[in-house]
């Protein structure tokens, strides 16, 4: 009898050492903390730990990882995504910790996407390749198309696959194709037709940083009202506006209307969350104005994010 209860009381906290692996973590989906990864292009390569226990990261290790992406640490520009490369651990934790991951194709600046996209390559308009949050990858002893087909099902992320040895992952919004599927050079996503904005993380705590970012923009200049609305989910799961609030960007704002010509004044979009704010979910509206292409969104909001205490 008593071999029977402590073998049920360990099936009960393996669960709970496991989550509690990420739950440093400021992201819905990461892993342990550590990876495994190599450049084919860079030929940069990084094993090991890159989250410190208190949720932030090893300058070292991200600096080696950045370069596995033929991405530039320091540059915000070109970095990746925190966001990403935790959820590349998050996949590597479930099909195969401790494998290796090698990034085929990482970070690609407006330019290089454009010369891709010139030659005839499956490369999107707004790809999200430019923001640091996409690469195509292969993880070592795993079929990529049960990367596909899991990342379909999970509902969160972007993934890709045309039948090869590659997988394309990104932390956009939740959607899938394959060489049938692909809207390459449809045209969906002129005129800022997908244009989104995201935050620099899942959990805050109040009194906290917050950094936004625009992403998947297509079309300059865009004019941003530089008043932001926070929502909040109450009890019975409806969204209700809690306060309006002016953020900071990079560029001087004038009047109620701000002009933002390029993907570098869309990024670094700041705001201090209040000190008294509530535990729970929430997100916030974002609403454009000026001259708008016909097809461009009135306003987007940010994907849900948490405040814990």
């Amino acid at each position: 009898m008593k071999i029977f209860v402590m073998l049920i009381a360990i099936l009960f906290l393996i669960p709970s050492a496991l989550a509690s692996n990420s739950s440093s973590s400021r992201y819905f989906y990461s892993g342990d903390g550590k990876i495994h990864i190599k450049g084919a292009k860079s030929g940069a390569s990084f094993k090991g730990q890159y989250r410190n226990p208190d949720a932030t990261y090893d300058e070292t290790a991200i600096r080696k990882i950045q370069q596995t992406f033929s991405a530039r640490y320091g540059d915000p520009l070109s970095e990746i995504s925190p966001r990403f490369i935790e959820f590349l651990d998050y996949l590597e934790d479930r099909f195969k910790p401790g494998t290796k991951i090698t990034i085929i194709s990482g970070y690609r600046s407006p330019t290089y996407n454009t010369n891709l996209r010139n030659k005839g390559r499956l490369a999107a308009k707004a790809s999200m390749h430019q923001y640091g949050m996409a690469a195509d990858i292969q993880m070592q002893g795993v079929n990529p198309k049960d990367i596909w087909n899991y990342v379909k099902d999970l509902g969160f992320g972007g993934a890709g696959y045309y039948q090869g040895t590659n997988v394309h992952l990104d932390v956009g919004p939740a959607r899938f194709w394959d060489q049938t599927s692909s809207k390459v050079g449809t045209g969906i996503a002129d005129d800022n037709k997908l244009i989104e904005i995201v935050t620099d993380r899942d959990i805050y705590k109040p009194g906290e940083d917050m950094r936004m970012r625009f992403i998947r923009m297509t079309l300059f200049p865009v004019g941003v009202k530089n008043t932001f609305l926070l929502e909040r989910k109450d009890k019975k799961e409806k969204w209700k506006p809690i306060t309006e609030f002016k953020p900071a960007f990079v560029v001087p704002t004038n009047g109620i209307c701000t002009n933002l010509a390029d993907i570098a004044e869309m990024l670094n979009i700041g705001w201090k969350l209040p000190s008294k704010i509530k535990p729970g979910e929430y997100k916030i509206t974002v609403s454009f104005c000026g001259e708008m292409p016909e097809g461009m969104p009135a306003s987007i909001k940010t994907s849900t994010f948490k405040v814990i205490k």
